[in-house]
């Protein structure tokens, strides 16, 4: 005699399936919202080491003179 829980189930292979394409779905937007930010965050710094490294070269700014009221 055939054991019957070992003979295949189609909806439990469906709900599978979808569960598995929602997860991946879910999977691939934190991937690449991940990367968008790693990216914002190496540019932010390059931008900051740059600022900083080629201020030296500038002509500090003069102060504003304030209006008398």
């Amino acid at each position: 005699m055939k054991n019957p829980w070992l003979k295949k189930n189609p909806f439990l292979s469906m709900w599978l399936s979808g569960a598995n394409t929602v997860a991946s779905h879910a999977r691939s937007q934190a991937s690449a919202e991940a990367s968008r930010q790693s990216k914002r965050v190496v540019t932010q710094g390059v931008d900051e080491a740059l600022k900083f490294w080629t201020s030296a070269w500038q002509t500090p700014a003069a102060p504003r003179k304030r209006r008398k009221r």
